[in-house]
């Protein structure tokens, strides 16, 4: 999907394909931002969003997942990436937000947006910047 992932690995959005369990596992009890999700509120989730997981191509077993929420024609919103604990440095977490970026390019989407507290950089790489007018945008719910 993208020149720029390591050599071994490939990175799909075949939902066949996604470990459930091994992403829930990594979002419920390694990530920040997920911590305590239930398994029915992933698997829900995960239903209604566009899926993207990183392979090991020799194996299949999976090394990384991330998921879009768009409407496919003028928002997306890029959120639970996350690379396995051991598969990071290796150039995954940016070879995986590039393929999001190169397969919602053709949708000439408006706006592209993303959280993240300690990823600035991985995102910068692809494109991504705080934004303008913060004081223009409102939330609804959890901070």
């Amino acid at each position: 999907m993208t020149s720029d992932l390591p050599v071994g690995c490939d990175i799909s959005t075949d939902p066949a394909r996604l470990d459930r369990a091994v992403i829930h596992r990594w979002l419920s009890e390694d990530s920040y931002w997920a911590l305590g999700r239930s398994r029915e509120k992933q698997d829900a989730a995960m239903a209604n969003s566009l899926n993207f997981g990183v392979y090991e191509s020799a194996t299949g077993v999976q090394l990384g997942y991330a998921r879009v929420v768009t409407d496919q024609a003028t928002f997306a919103w890029l959120c639970d990436v996350f690379i396995a604990r051991g598969s990071r440095g290796k150039g995954l977490g940016q070879a995986l937000v590039a393929a999001v970026c190169e397969h919602l390019a053709p949708y000439g989407l408006r706006r592209v947006l993303l959280a993240t507290a300690d990823a600035h950089a991985v995102y910068a790489k692809a494109g991504f910047a705080p934004l303008e007018k913060p004081e223009k945008w409102m939330t609804r719910g959890a901070q």
